[in-house]
């Protein structure tokens, strides 16, 4: 059995040699050769310290548009990727439930750093499944992603403390951006009428939401998608969707279907029409290369559409006119 205390030993010796031998290929930085080098579990995570250290840093995320952190396991070539890495940023709050075990062991090792567990206590959401955790969905509120986007660059400046004046304005700027998101989410949110502002997901993703922005939320599974959505929980969705005239379900990007589909069919067989709003990013976010493929897009991405598919008035093209998969 591989204990905590044995873990890195027992990792294949080819995942060591390809680290040690560079196999690793990091993002191509346009000027010079950058100062360090991070891998970031979430894509949140790693467009974070992108935005914040700009050139001096090179940033892998190992889970990238689709991928499901609660679920996912690490490979041989993340281990060697965050061998060779000069620091790992990982979100806790135990969001990659997976791979906290092996985080953990390698904070022993090298500099390793839990951002989304800046967020103060006071302020997290009780997890419904394990005891004296937390809903790890911070960043579906703004205002809980600032202390993150502080975490980040408080660990980029320890791993390089020449860079401390880049990374400050560089987090500077970015706050800035996450400011005018959360104004912008609010506004729009608030032209939904009272009565529509039930949001039913995929899973229990949008807690953070919910609570700043005024709306009741409804997840088919848990907090975490590990959680199976039991026939109970589809009926009682169903009957919810049909005695209170909910019109519009979403389903995400990183979860199945199919029990959305379930939802609607269930409603269908009582007589209630029910469409899919939208799609939503919830535990990552679009293609990389992409306004959706940045934190901002994705919120403003999810904004923007459930604003519209709940009858709130939003542009069609989000806050700054760039969504090109907004509904």
């Amino acid at each position: 059995m591989v204990t905590r205390r044995n873990l890195l030993k027992s990792l294949p010796a080819s995942a060591f040699a390809l680290a040690m031998a560079g196999g690793i290929a990091w993002p191509r930085v346009a000027s010079a050769a950058p100062a360090v080098t991070v891998v970031a579990t979430t894509s949140m995570i790693a467009d974070a310290a992108r935005q914040i250290g700009g050139e001096r840093v090179a940033v892998r995320a190992l889970m990238g548009p689709g991928v499901d952190p609660h679920a996912y396991r690490q490979t041989r070539s993340d281990i060697a990727a965050m061998l060779r890495a000069d620091a790992v940023l990982w979100h806790g709050l135990y969001l990659e439930a997976q791979l906290e075990e092996f985080l953990l062991d390698l904070a022993g090792h090298k500099q390793v750093f839990a951002v989304g567990e800046a967020v103060p206590r006071d302020r997290l959401i009780a997890h419904s499944d394990y005891e004296n955790r937390f809903d790890p969905h911070v960043w579906m509120d703004p205002s809980l992603w600032r202390p993150v986007v502080l975490a980040v660059r408080d660990a980029l400046s320890e791993i390089d403390p020449d860079g401390s004046a880049i990374y400050a304005a560089g987090a500077d700027r970015h706050l800035a951006e996450v400011d005018a998101l959360n104004a912008y989410a609010a506004a729009r949110l608030a032209t939904v009428p009272t009565e529509q502002r039930v949001l039913v997901t995929a899973h229990d993703a949008f807690s953070y939401f919910g609570r700043a922005f005024d709306f009741e939320v409804m997840g088919i599974q848990g907090i975490s998608t590990e959680s199976e959505a039991g026939l109970r929980r589809i009926e009682e969705l169903v009957d919810a969707l049909v005695t209170r005239g909910i019109t519009a379900v979403f389903v995400e990007s990183s979860v199945s279907a199919r029990n959305v589909q379930a939802l609607i069919e269930g409603a269908a067989a009582r007589g209630h029409k029910v469409r899919i709003g939208g799609e939503l990013f919830s535990d990552a976010m679009g293609s990389s290369g992409t306004y959706e493929g940045t934190y901002i897009g994705m919120i403003d991405h999810n904004v923007t559409g459930i604003t519209r598919a709940l009858g709130g008035d939003a542009p069609a093209q989000g806050m700054q006119g760039r969504l090109v998969t907004g509904s």
